[in-house]
Protein backbone atom coordinates (compact mmCIF):
# COMPACT_ATOMS: atom_id res chain seq x y z
CA UNK A 1 0.00 0.00 0.00
CA UNK A 2 1.22 3.46 -0.88
CA UNK A 3 0.26 6.61 1.00
CA UNK A 4 -1.43 7.95 -2.15
CA UNK A 5 -3.42 4.76 -2.88
CA UNK A 6 -7.19 4.82 -2.61
CA UNK A 7 -7.65 2.19 0.11
CA UNK A 8 -11.08 0.80 0.97
CA UNK A 9 -11.21 -0.65 4.50
CA UNK A 10 -14.29 -2.86 4.50
CA UNK A 11 -15.44 -3.11 8.12
CA UNK A 12 -13.82 0.10 9.35
CA UNK A 13 -16.07 0.28 12.43
CA UNK A 14 -15.08 -3.18 13.62
CA UNK A 15 -12.22 -4.10 15.90
CA UNK A 16 -9.64 -4.77 13.16
CA UNK A 17 -10.85 -2.18 10.67
CA UNK A 18 -10.92 0.68 13.18
CA UNK A 19 -7.43 -0.14 14.41
CA UNK A 20 -6.06 -0.23 10.86
CA UNK A 21 -7.85 3.01 9.95
CA UNK A 22 -6.28 4.77 12.95
CA UNK A 23 -2.82 3.43 12.08
CA UNK A 24 -2.98 4.42 8.41
CA UNK A 25 -4.18 7.91 9.33
CA UNK A 26 -1.26 8.21 11.73
CA UNK A 27 1.10 7.21 8.90
CA UNK A 28 -0.20 9.91 6.55
CA UNK A 29 -2.26 7.73 4.20
CA UNK A 30 -4.29 10.30 2.32
CA UNK A 31 -7.12 8.45 0.56
CA UNK A 32 -8.85 6.10 2.98
CA UNK A 33 -12.32 5.07 1.82
CA UNK A 34 -14.92 3.82 4.29
CA UNK A 35 -18.64 3.12 4.25
CA UNK A 36 -20.96 2.15 7.09
CA UNK A 37 -23.89 -0.26 6.69
CA UNK A 38 -26.33 2.52 5.89
CA UNK A 39 -24.19 3.58 2.94
CA UNK A 40 -23.14 0.12 1.73
CA UNK A 41 -24.73 -3.29 2.32
CA UNK A 42 -21.91 -5.77 1.69
CA UNK A 43 -24.46 -8.59 1.50
CA UNK A 44 -25.91 -6.93 -1.61
CA UNK A 45 -23.93 -7.67 -4.76
CA UNK A 46 -25.36 -4.79 -6.81
CA UNK A 47 -24.67 -2.24 -4.06
CA UNK A 48 -21.13 -3.55 -3.72
CA UNK A 49 -20.56 -3.48 -7.48
CA UNK A 50 -21.76 0.12 -7.75
CA UNK A 51 -19.59 1.17 -4.80
CA UNK A 52 -16.44 -0.13 -6.50
CA UNK A 53 -17.40 1.48 -9.81
CA UNK A 54 -17.91 4.86 -8.15
CA UNK A 55 -14.78 4.95 -5.98
CA UNK A 56 -11.82 3.95 -8.19
CA UNK A 57 -10.24 1.81 -5.45
CA UNK A 58 -6.58 0.71 -5.63
CA UNK A 59 -6.44 -1.54 -2.57
CA UNK A 60 -9.12 -3.45 -0.65
CA UNK A 61 -8.70 -4.60 2.95
CA UNK A 62 -11.33 -7.17 3.95
CA UNK A 63 -11.83 -6.57 7.67
CA UNK A 64 -15.62 -6.95 7.43
CA UNK A 65 -17.00 -10.17 8.90
CA UNK A 66 -19.67 -11.58 11.17
CA UNK A 67 -17.74 -12.62 14.28
CA UNK A 68 -18.48 -13.92 17.76
CA UNK A 69 -17.50 -16.31 20.52
CA UNK A 70 -18.25 -19.99 20.94
CA UNK A 71 -21.86 -19.47 22.07
CA UNK A 72 -22.78 -17.27 19.09
CA UNK A 73 -21.04 -19.62 16.65
CA UNK A 74 -22.94 -22.62 18.02
CA UNK A 75 -26.30 -20.80 18.06
CA UNK A 76 -26.13 -19.18 14.61
CA UNK A 77 -23.92 -21.43 12.42
CA UNK A 78 -25.94 -20.78 9.26
CA UNK A 79 -25.68 -17.00 9.73
CA UNK A 80 -21.93 -17.20 10.28
CA UNK A 81 -21.48 -19.28 7.13
CA UNK A 82 -23.87 -17.38 4.85
CA UNK A 83 -23.02 -13.82 5.89
CA UNK A 84 -19.28 -14.30 5.72
CA UNK A 85 -19.41 -16.12 2.37
CA UNK A 86 -21.65 -13.44 0.90
CA UNK A 87 -19.51 -10.54 2.15
CA UNK A 88 -16.31 -12.15 0.85
CA UNK A 89 -17.78 -13.18 -2.51
CA UNK A 90 -19.17 -9.72 -3.18
CA UNK A 91 -16.04 -7.86 -2.11
CA UNK A 92 -13.52 -10.08 -3.90
CA UNK A 93 -15.39 -10.50 -7.17
CA UNK A 94 -16.44 -6.87 -7.54
CA UNK A 95 -13.00 -5.62 -6.51
CA UNK A 96 -11.29 -7.71 -9.19
CA UNK A 97 -13.88 -6.80 -11.83
CA UNK A 98 -13.39 -3.09 -11.09
CA UNK A 99 -9.59 -3.26 -11.43
CA UNK A 100 -8.47 -3.22 -7.79
CA UNK A 101 -4.72 -3.91 -7.75
CA UNK A 102 -4.30 -5.43 -4.28
CA UNK A 103 -6.54 -7.31 -1.84
CA UNK A 104 -5.63 -7.97 1.80
CA UNK A 105 -7.71 -10.69 3.49
CA UNK A 106 -7.92 -11.39 7.22
CA UNK A 107 -8.72 -14.95 8.16
CA UNK A 108 -8.61 -16.79 11.48
CA UNK A 109 -6.76 -19.55 13.29
CA UNK A 110 -10.02 -21.54 13.28
CA UNK A 111 -9.29 -22.55 9.66
CA UNK A 112 -7.04 -25.33 10.97
CA UNK A 113 -8.27 -28.87 11.80
CA UNK A 114 -9.73 -29.61 15.23
CA UNK A 115 -6.98 -32.15 15.96
CA UNK A 116 -4.26 -30.14 14.28
CA UNK A 117 -0.64 -30.76 15.17
CA UNK A 118 0.70 -28.01 17.43
CA UNK A 119 1.90 -25.39 16.84
CA UNK A 120 -0.27 -24.97 13.73
CA UNK A 121 1.69 -24.47 10.51
CA UNK A 122 0.27 -23.00 7.31
CA UNK A 123 0.77 -26.35 5.57
CA UNK A 124 -1.74 -28.02 7.94
CA UNK A 125 -4.70 -26.30 6.26
CA UNK A 126 -7.32 -28.81 4.99
CA UNK A 127 -5.58 -31.83 6.52
CA UNK A 128 -8.49 -32.87 8.77
CA UNK A 129 -12.04 -32.11 10.04
CA UNK A 130 -12.73 -28.71 11.60
CA UNK A 131 -13.74 -27.89 15.18
CA UNK A 132 -17.57 -28.36 15.20
CA UNK A 133 -18.30 -25.39 17.49
CA UNK A 134 -17.22 -22.82 14.87
CA UNK A 135 -17.23 -24.86 11.67
CA UNK A 136 -19.52 -22.47 9.76
CA UNK A 137 -17.23 -19.49 10.33
CA UNK A 138 -14.13 -21.56 9.58
CA UNK A 139 -15.52 -22.87 6.28
CA UNK A 140 -16.31 -19.32 5.19
CA UNK A 141 -12.78 -18.13 6.02
CA UNK A 142 -11.21 -21.07 4.19
CA UNK A 143 -13.40 -20.30 1.18
CA UNK A 144 -12.23 -16.67 1.21
CA UNK A 145 -8.60 -17.73 1.42
CA UNK A 146 -8.91 -20.20 -1.46
CA UNK A 147 -11.00 -17.80 -3.55
CA UNK A 148 -8.22 -15.23 -3.38
CA UNK A 149 -5.63 -17.87 -4.20
CA UNK A 150 -7.57 -18.77 -7.36
CA UNK A 151 -8.26 -15.16 -8.32
CA UNK A 152 -4.53 -14.55 -8.05
CA UNK A 153 -3.83 -17.52 -10.32
CA UNK A 154 -6.51 -16.69 -12.87
CA UNK A 155 -6.55 -12.89 -12.88
CA UNK A 156 -3.15 -11.95 -11.45
CA UNK A 157 -4.53 -9.73 -8.68
CA UNK A 158 -1.99 -9.04 -5.92
CA UNK A 159 -3.21 -10.82 -2.78
CA UNK A 160 -2.06 -11.04 0.84
CA UNK A 161 -3.88 -13.30 3.34
CA UNK A 162 -3.08 -13.12 7.06
CA UNK A 163 -4.34 -15.65 9.61
CA UNK A 164 -4.28 -14.03 13.07
CA UNK A 165 -4.64 -15.82 16.38
CA UNK A 166 -7.40 -14.81 18.83
CA UNK A 167 -7.70 -11.02 18.81
CA UNK A 168 -8.81 -8.52 21.44
CA UNK A 169 -8.70 -4.76 21.84
CA UNK A 170 -10.69 -1.54 21.38
CA UNK A 171 -14.05 -1.98 19.64
CA UNK A 172 -14.31 -5.63 20.62
CA UNK A 173 -17.79 -6.48 21.89
CA UNK A 174 -18.49 -6.95 25.59
CA UNK A 175 -21.94 -8.39 24.83
CA UNK A 176 -21.82 -11.95 26.18
CA UNK A 177 -23.94 -13.20 23.28
CA UNK A 178 -21.35 -12.10 20.73
CA UNK A 179 -18.08 -11.40 22.55
CA UNK A 180 -14.80 -13.24 22.28
CA UNK A 181 -13.45 -15.04 25.32
CA UNK A 182 -11.06 -12.38 26.65
CA UNK A 183 -13.55 -9.51 26.54
CA UNK A 184 -16.26 -11.81 27.97
CA UNK A 185 -14.02 -12.69 30.92
CA UNK A 186 -13.17 -9.02 31.52
CA UNK A 187 -16.88 -8.18 31.62
CA UNK A 188 -17.73 -11.06 33.97
CA UNK A 189 -14.93 -10.23 36.40
CA UNK A 190 -15.62 -6.48 36.53
CA UNK A 191 -19.38 -7.07 36.85
CA UNK A 192 -18.71 -9.45 39.75
CA UNK A 193 -16.55 -6.84 41.49
CA UNK A 194 -19.15 -4.11 40.93
CA UNK A 195 -21.96 -6.29 42.30
CA UNK A 196 -19.98 -7.73 45.23
CA UNK A 197 -20.29 -11.27 43.87
CA UNK A 198 -17.87 -13.95 45.00
CA UNK A 199 -18.35 -16.27 42.00
CA UNK A 200 -17.79 -15.99 38.25
CA UNK A 201 -19.18 -18.85 36.15
CA UNK A 202 -17.26 -19.66 32.96
CA UNK A 203 -18.09 -22.07 30.14
CA UNK A 204 -16.00 -25.24 29.91
CA UNK A 205 -13.31 -26.78 32.07
CA UNK A 206 -10.72 -24.03 31.62
CA UNK A 207 -8.12 -26.42 30.18
CA UNK A 208 -8.49 -25.19 26.59
CA UNK A 209 -5.47 -23.15 25.50
CA UNK A 210 -5.60 -20.09 23.27
CA UNK A 211 -3.15 -17.58 21.82
CA UNK A 212 -4.04 -13.89 22.16
CA UNK A 213 -2.80 -10.84 20.26
CA UNK A 214 -3.81 -7.20 20.55
CA UNK A 215 -5.61 -5.91 17.47
CA UNK A 216 -3.18 -2.98 17.16
CA UNK A 217 -0.40 -5.51 16.58
CA UNK A 218 -2.41 -7.03 13.73
CA UNK A 219 -2.87 -3.56 12.22
CA UNK A 220 0.91 -3.07 12.39
CA UNK A 221 1.38 -6.46 10.70
CA UNK A 222 -0.98 -5.50 7.87
CA UNK A 223 0.96 -2.31 7.22
CA UNK A 224 4.32 -4.07 7.59
CA UNK A 225 3.52 -6.83 5.10
CA UNK A 226 1.35 -4.86 2.67
CA UNK A 227 4.22 -4.00 0.32
CA UNK A 228 6.36 -7.09 0.77
CA UNK A 229 4.52 -9.45 -1.56
CA UNK A 230 3.42 -9.29 -5.19
CA UNK A 231 1.79 -12.71 -5.46
CA UNK A 232 -0.54 -14.73 -3.27
CA UNK A 233 0.84 -15.09 0.24
CA UNK A 234 -0.75 -16.79 3.25
CA UNK A 235 0.79 -16.97 6.70
CA UNK A 236 0.02 -16.89 10.41
CA UNK A 237 0.26 -13.80 12.61
CA UNK A 238 0.56 -14.11 16.39
CA UNK A 239 2.92 -14.65 19.31
CA UNK A 240 3.47 -18.39 18.97
CA UNK A 241 2.67 -18.90 22.68
CA UNK A 242 -0.61 -19.77 24.37
CA UNK A 243 -2.35 -19.67 27.75
CA UNK A 244 -5.14 -21.80 29.22
CA UNK A 245 -8.54 -20.21 29.73
CA UNK A 246 -8.18 -20.94 33.45
CA UNK A 247 -4.82 -19.13 33.54
CA UNK A 248 -6.33 -16.25 31.56
CA UNK A 249 -9.24 -15.92 34.01
CA UNK A 250 -6.85 -15.91 36.98
CA UNK A 251 -4.65 -13.30 35.29
CA UNK A 252 -7.63 -11.03 34.60
CA UNK A 253 -8.79 -11.53 38.20
CA UNK A 254 -5.35 -10.63 39.53
CA UNK A 255 -5.05 -7.48 37.41
CA UNK A 256 -8.61 -6.41 38.30
CA UNK A 257 -8.09 -7.27 42.01
CA UNK A 258 -10.99 -9.75 42.01
CA UNK A 259 -11.11 -11.72 45.28
CA UNK A 260 -13.78 -14.28 44.41
CA UNK A 261 -13.79 -17.74 42.84
CA UNK A 262 -14.10 -19.02 39.29
CA UNK A 263 -16.67 -21.77 38.73
CA UNK A 264 -16.18 -23.93 35.64
CA UNK A 265 -19.37 -25.10 33.92
CA UNK A 266 -18.15 -28.37 32.44
CA UNK A 267 -21.56 -29.05 30.89
CA UNK A 268 -20.55 -26.46 28.27
CA UNK A 269 -17.98 -27.16 25.53
CA UNK A 270 -14.32 -26.16 25.61
CA UNK A 271 -13.99 -25.97 21.84
CA UNK A 272 -10.63 -26.94 20.38
CA UNK A 273 -8.40 -27.94 23.31
CA UNK A 274 -5.20 -26.33 22.04
CA UNK A 275 -4.81 -23.67 19.36
CA UNK A 276 -1.37 -22.14 19.03
CA UNK A 277 0.13 -20.71 15.84
CA UNK A 278 3.47 -21.52 14.30
CA UNK A 279 4.70 -18.03 13.40
CA UNK A 280 8.07 -18.99 11.94
CA UNK A 281 7.25 -17.46 8.54
CA UNK A 282 6.11 -14.20 10.12
CA UNK A 283 9.30 -13.99 12.16
CA UNK A 284 11.41 -14.89 9.14
CA UNK A 285 9.89 -11.92 7.31
CA UNK A 286 10.85 -9.67 10.23
CA UNK A 287 7.68 -8.93 12.23
CA UNK A 288 7.08 -9.34 15.98
CA UNK A 289 4.03 -8.18 18.02
CA UNK A 290 4.70 -5.66 20.78
CA UNK A 291 1.74 -5.42 23.18
CA UNK A 292 2.02 -8.12 25.86
CA UNK A 293 -1.05 -9.78 27.36
CA UNK A 294 -0.86 -8.11 30.78
CA UNK A 295 -0.74 -4.64 29.24
CA UNK A 296 -3.57 -5.55 26.88
CA UNK A 297 -5.77 -6.82 29.71
CA UNK A 298 -5.19 -3.60 31.67
CA UNK A 299 -6.37 -1.65 28.63
CA UNK A 300 -9.46 -3.84 28.21
CA UNK A 301 -10.42 -3.39 31.87
CA UNK A 302 -10.11 0.39 31.51
CA UNK A 303 -12.19 0.32 28.30
CA UNK A 304 -14.95 -1.71 29.92
CA UNK A 305 -15.03 0.46 33.05
CA UNK A 306 -15.19 3.57 30.87
CA UNK A 307 -18.01 2.37 28.62
CA UNK A 308 -20.18 0.12 30.81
Amino acid sequence: MKQTDRIFIAGHNGMVGSSLYKLLKKNQFQNLIVADRKKLDLLNQIDTRNFFKENNIDCLVIAAAKVGGIKANMTYPADFLYNNLQIQNNLINEAVNSGVKKIIFLGSSCIYPAKCLQPMKEEYLLTGPLEPTNEGYAIAKIAGLKMLEYYNLQYGVNVLSLMPCNLYGPNDSFDLEHSHVLSALVKKVIDAIDNNLNEVVIWGSGIARREFMHVDDLAEAILFFSNKFENHSFFNVGWGTDISIKELALLIGKIANYKGEFIWDTSKPDGMIKKCMDVSLMQEYGFTPKINLEKGIEQMIKLYNKNK
